[in-house]
């Protein structure tokens, strides 16, 4: 049976940008083979299948459309481009703060890395450290990527 709206389906995945490289999956071993261990300090349970029900925005567009039409068992590989993704990078989303203001609202000294968590919700990560200044990118770190998607559908209900 066709996977369509409504459809609550689990996959296995692999994610990967344009040039091949692996940025997710639901597979231990690819995560092991691609260098993706220990970033989080996961370990083999944090690696299964993706379930999400089709159409509820549970994951993103293009993921979501593509298994449409797709049955149990089928393999595809996705290309899904920003707009369907996680967007095109916007430079308004790119703050610049005062460095002495900066660490007063974290509570703690800038470096290039640290993901920040701001008052309105919004996540960031601190791209640059001058002097006086701290660029914090509030983007999403897949924003302005197309992304490739390997997909396998393990079941649908």
């Amino acid at each position: 049976m066709a996977i369509e709206p409504g459809d609550r389906v689990t996959v296995e995945y692999v994610g990967r940008f344009e040039d091949g490289s692996v940025f997710d999956t639901s597979d231990y071993e690819v995560a092991e083979d691609s260098g993706l261990l220990g970033a989080r300090g996961e370990d083999r349970t944090d690696y299964s299948p993706l379930s999400f029900t089709v159409g509820e925005g549970e994951v993103i567009e293009g993921l979501e459309t593509g298994v449409v039409g797709m049955e149990a068992g089928e393999e595809a590989t996705l290309t899904v481009p920003p707009e369907e993704a996680y967007g095109e990078f916007d430079a308004d989303r790119v703050r610049e703060y005062d460095a002495e203001s900066f660490e007063g609202m974290v509570g703690r000294s800038p470096e290039v890395g640290l993901h920040v968590h701001a008052q309105n919700g919004l996540h960031g990560d601190v791209t640059a450290v001058r002097d006086d200044t701290v660029e914090v990118d509030f983007n999403h770190e897949l924003a302005g990527k197309t992304l490739v998607f390997e997909v396998e559908v393990v079941d649908v209900e």
